[in-house]
C-alpha cells in the first residue's frame, strides 16, 4: 500500500504541542494500540510494565545529544543562529571545522569571526571556515573550532539543548534566549536517564519517558534492556516536501554491541519479543537485521549466524555494526525482521516517523489512535506523551 501526503494529515490545536516536559518521567500518558484487532487503551507510561515479561527485550538509543544550539554575534552586532551538526571528516579537517545550519548566513564571510558567550559572561571566538551544500542544495556554514580544546566540551559552556522548531517558536526570540530559555532544564530533560555517548543533535525522544527507577524495576522483572547508539540527525525534523515515496533520509552513524546482539538473537530464538524504543532503535535493529532461514537438525549456531539451530526453525537476527551510516527509510511495504513492538511518541503531520509508524501499524489504525489522543488531550511531539504499538 503507498501513502501520499495528504494520508498523513490530522487535525491538531496548538495547544496540545508541548512546550515543557512533566516533572517526573514515567508519569507521562501511554496509548497502547494492538496492531492484532486495533484496540486502543489509555494507561500511565509506568504501566508499560503490564505489557511486558521477563525475557522480553527492550533496546534504547544512548545516544547523548550534544548542546549544540549556539546564538552568535557579528561584528557589526547582529545575531546568528547555529546548530551544528556534525565534525567534518578527520582526514579533511583534523576534526575541528564542524558543519553546521545557519540563520542567517546570507551575508557571512569566509573567515569572519563571531563572538559567542557563555553562562557567565566569557566570550569565546569561533571563525568561519567557509561553506557547503548539500545534496539537497542547502546551503550549510563551517565553523573552524580549533581554538577549543574539546568542541563537546566548548558545546557544554556556551550551547543550549537543540530543541526542535515547535518549542523554540514558543519558548523565545534570539534576543530573549538567555533570560526565556531555562537552559540548564532543558539540558538535563532533552537527554534520556541512560544517555552515553556524544553525538546527536535531536533527542530520542521516545526514551525521555523513561526514569531510572522504572529501568530498575524492569530489570528486576527479568526483562533484558539492552543499548544501541544511534547519533541523530537534524534530518529527522524534516517535513516530506514532495512525495512520500522520493523522500530521502540523512545518513546517521550507529553502533550494535555483539553482546546487545547476541542478547537480541537468543530471544528471537526463544521466542521471546523485542520492544523498539523510538524510531531511532528502530532502524538501527532493522539496518543491521539479517533474514532467517530454516534449516536442517544441528544447522547453524543461533546467534548471528541469521540462520536457526533446529529443524526446520527460522528466525531473524542482527548483526554487531561498529559506526556504520544508514539511512534507512521506512515506508509501507517495509518487511519488519527484528522488532516485535514499538515506544514511540506522536509525531508531525506528513513526517517520515508517521510514516514509520504507519508502516508498523497501518495508517487507518495510527490515524484512529491520533484522533483519540487529540479527543483526550494527549500531549504531542518531542516533550508530548508515548504510544506503544503491539
Amino acid at each position: 500500500m503507498s501513502l501520499k501526503l495528504e494520508d498523513l494529515d490530522y487535525d491538531l490545536p496548538g495547544e496540545l504541542i508541548a512546550h515543557e516536559p512533566l516533572a517526573v518521567r514515567h508519569e507521562s500518558r501511554l496509548l497502547v494500540l494492538d496492531r492484532k484487532n486495533g484496540n486502543l487503551e489509555h494507561k500511565k507510561f509506568s504501566d508499560i510494565k503490564q505489557y511486558l515479561k521477563a525475557g522480553d527485550v527492550i533496546v534504547v538509543n544512548n545516544t547523548k545529544v550534544l548542546a549544540a544550539h549556539l546564538v552568535a554575534k557579528r561584528k557589526s552586532g547582529g545575531l546568528i543562529d547555529l546548530l551544528f551538526l556534525r565534525a567534518m571528516p578527520e582526514k579533511e579537517s583534523g576534526g575541528k571545522i564542524w558543519e553546521a545550519m545557519g540563520s542567517p548566513i546570507r551575508r557571512l564571510k569566509e573567515g569572519e569571526e563571531l563572538d559567542v558567550e557563555a553562562e557567565d559572561g566569557t566570550t569565546y571566538s569561533i571563525k568561519i571556515a567557509g561553506f557547503m551544500l548539500t545534496e539537497k542544495k542547502e546551503r550549510r556554514v563551517l565553523i573552524d573550532l580549533s581554538a577549543a580544546k574539546s568542541a563537546f566540551e566548548f558545546f557544554s559552556r556556551v550551547g543550549f539543548a537543540p530543541l526542535p522548531p515547535y518549542i523554540l517558536s514558543k519558548r523565545a526570540s534570539l534576543k530573549d534566549l538567555k533570560e526565556d530559555f531555562k537552559r540548564g532544564n532543558d539540558i538535563d530533560r532533552y537527554q534520556t536517564v541512560f544517555a552515553k555517548h556524544p553525538g546527536a543533535v535531536a533527542a530520542p525522544t521516545a526514551g525521555l519517558h523513561f526514569s531510572d527507577s522504572l529501568m530498575a524495576e524492569l530489570k528486576d522483572m527479568g526483562v533484558h534492556v539492552e543499548y544501541i547508539t544511534l547519533h541523530v540527525g537534524a534530518g529527522t525534523f524534516k517535513p516530506i516536501a514532495d512525495s512520500v515515496e522520493d523522500h530521502k533520509l540523512e545518513s546517521e552513524q550507529f553502533y550494535i554491541s555483539k553482546e546487545t546482539a547476541d542478547v537480541i538473537n537468543k530471544a528471537k530464538e526463544s521466542g521471546s519479543r523485542v520492544f523498539a524504543v523510538g524510531t531511532t532503535s528502530l532502524r538501527a535493529l532493522e539496518s543491521a537485521a539479517l533474514k532467517g532461514a530454516a534449516s536442517g537438525a544441528g544447522a547453524g549456531t543461533g546467534t548471528g549466524s541469521g540462520i536457526g539451530s533446529g529443524m526446520g526453525t527460522r528466525y531473524n537476527t542482527v548483526r554487531a555494526v561498529d559506526g556504520e551510516s544508514t539511512s534507512l527509510y521506512v515506508q509501507p511495504g517495509h518487511e519488519f525482521l527484528i522488532v516485535d513492538s514499538l515506544i514511540t511518541n506522536f509525531h508531525l503531520a506528513r513526517s517520515s516517523l508517521l510514516v514509520l509508524v504507519a508502516s508498523f501499524a497501518d495508517r487507518e489504525s495510527i490515524l484512529k489512535a491520533y484522533n483519540e489522543a487529540v479527543e483526550l488531550r494527549y500531549r504531542f511531539f518531542s516533550y508530548g506523551d508515548a504510544m506503544l504499538i503491539l
